[in-house]
């Protein structure tokens, strides 16, 4: 049998590594889109291919994907992984920045989409796996651009799973909770830059603290990236996917608890929780 043929975005380090490796040894051919191609030595030795992609270019997009039908003549999966975490207040975040998370955590996902759509179509099969966060479904202090562009995704894949589903392509979204990589350290420099001085230093400060924990080993809420490439692997591998995969520690009793918790106790829980004065 022809083998399946995936394309992971953000393939460098963290999420997309793990996955590009847990679908390799699945039986995928691989193809890992990154900016950052010198970081990727070890996919490489692995045997998955490498290629460069800015998911915000669309040039950039439409070379990676037509690189990879002209070397396989297929897509079967597409992996949105790509994305980065903007954290400030809104007041001080500059709506540049704003326009940057959105471009690439949503607007790149819905880019890769329409690029691989046509030939899934045409094959009448394959999977889009889009990669949001816990972040989708309940906010964090100081991080509404970021959970802006995630609850974003989750009504974007809903759509899309809606239409797509009579061409034979499914539509999975990917919850994950805290999870150890450098996100959170690159989220926390991020919120310090924009809020740790000035009226919501206090937060600020209390929240980058937060994040950086979830970047070091040992933090009690953090999951290692791998249990996130084993749930894309297990949708991408099932007769009938879930819609939804909430995975990582706490994930789905967060989800729960915000679902059944009035906003305002939710809030107070999110807050203490994230170590932020109220």
């Amino acid at each position: 049998m022809t083998k399946k043929v995936a394309l992971v975005t953000g393939g460098s380090s963290g999420i997309g590594e793990a996955t590009a490796l847990r679908l390799q040894e699945a039986g995928f051919v691989v193809y890992a889109a990154a900016r950052r191609t010198e970081r990727t030595a070890g996919l490489k030795n692995a045997g998955v291919h490498v290629i460069s992609l800015d998911v915000t270019d669309d040039g950039s997009a439409a070379q990676a994907v037509d690189t990879i039908l002209a070397a396989e003549g297929r897509i079967d999966l597409l992996v949105n992984n790509a994305g980065y975490g903007s954290y400030g207040a809104v007041e001080e975040v500059p709506l540049s920045e704003a326009q940057a998370q959105l471009d690439v955590n949503l607007l790149g996902l819905a880019r890769m989409a329409q690029k691989v759509l046509p030939s899934m179509r045409a094959q009448r099969s394959g999977t889009i796996i889009n990669i949001s966060s816990v972040g989708g479904r309940f906010a964090t202090p100081l991080g509404a651009w970021y959970h802006a562009s995630k609850y974003a995704v989750e009504g974007l894949s809903d759509a899309m799973r809606l239409e797509l589903k009579r061409f034979g392509i499914d539509v999975v979204v990917i919850e994950p909770g805290s999870i150890q990589t450098e996100w959170g350290a690159i989220a926390a420099d991020n919120l310090r830059a924009t809020s740790g001085q000035g009226p919501y230093a206090e937060q600020a400060n209390a929240m980058a603290a937060s994040l950086d924990a979830t970047s070091k080993p040992g933090y009690w809420l953090t999951s290692r990236a791998d249990v996130v490439a084993k749930a894309v692997t297990k949708a991408a591998t099932a007769r009938r996917p879930r819609t939804r995969y909430a995975v990582g520690l706490g994930a789905k009793p967060m989800i729960w608890i915000g679902r059944m918790t009035p906003d305002r106790a939710f809030d107070a829980l999110i807050k203490r929780a994230s170590g932020v004065p109220t």
